[in-house]
């Protein structure tokens, strides 16, 4: 390690939480640093080691499936891309413009954090409108069902230590408020260990970093229900080209599941 260190001219991070993106994120797992260099020299079909990545995804979470993103930033935009333009090839060429989409994604007001970026920018990047429910530190049932209209594509819960802690809807609620509206419902919860109870309570997608608490390298993870897991994989044919994953990165993501 010193080494390295030394190599690239750096100085080491003593006692470091190991769970931020500023300092590199977590130290890598044995078993993912071993998938990642196993299969760096290696030709390998991606759409079949995604659907690799899908098998693991599924059985970590109890989700109907998942892909591996290159960070569960952009995780957010693809996300929320599948939710405007389904499986369309030409939506999802068409993106960023949503002309003829659903393309309002409503979030709890208390929820458009920076957590290295903003939140909202995150949206904004498929094109969508963001439309903030309620206010900060007072964000009520009513806000959310008023902030659903006939344009709204899906609605983003964030679940971080960056978002306010008081006053926010509560995600069974506001899972039960957009569902009997027929929203979709996608949770960023980047930094969590908990890979269940969203999927669970009935979130149709979720999120999470795969190089934080998993100690993978870095990577998004993506899980949730088959068709929205699908449109959301297939934006790598649009907007999504821009923000591929490696090779090392599904295989890493998929080692430090397993070895969780």
């Amino acid at each position: 390690m010193a080494a390295i260190h030394d190599a690239l001219g750096l100085t080491p991070v003593i006692n470091a939480s190991g769970t931020m993106t500023v300092i590199g994120a977590s130290r890598v797992v044995p078993e993912a640093a071993d998938a990642v260099a196993g299969i760096l020299p290696e030709f390998v079909d991606i759409a079949n080691l995604q659907r690799k990545a899908s098998a693991a995804i599924a059985a970590a979470t109890r989700a109907e499936a998942g892909f591996v993103t290159s960070s569960s930033a952009s995780a957010i935009t693809l996300g929320i891309a599948g939710a405007m333009t389904g499986a369309d090839p030409a939506a999802i060429e068409r993106l960023p413009d949503p002309h003829g989409l659903k393309d309002e994604v409503v979030v709890q007001a208390g929820h458009l954090v920076n957590f290295g970026a903003p939140v909202e920018q995150m949206a904004r990047l498929s094109g969508a409108i963001v439309v903030a429910a309620g206010t900060a530190f007072d964000v009520q049932p009513f806000h959310i069902e008023a902030a659903i209209s006939e344009r709204t594509a899906a609605a983003l819960f964030v679940v971080s230590h960056h978002v306010v802690a008081t006053g926010q809807t509560d995600l069974s609620t506001f899972i039960d408020i957009c569902h009997a509206r027929g929203v979709p419902v996608i949770v960023d919860m980047a930094s969590e260990y908990d890979l269940t109870s969203a999927i669970a309570l009935g979130s149709d997608l979720v999120i999470w970093s795969a190089h934080k608490f998993l100690g993978g390298p870095t990577a998004g993870i993506v899980a949730g229900r088959k068709d929205l897991v699908r449109a959301a994989y297939l934006q790598s044919r649009g907007i999504g080209r821009a923000m591929k994953v490696g090779k090392e990165g599904i295989a890493g993501a998929i080692a430090a599941l397993d070895a969780r």
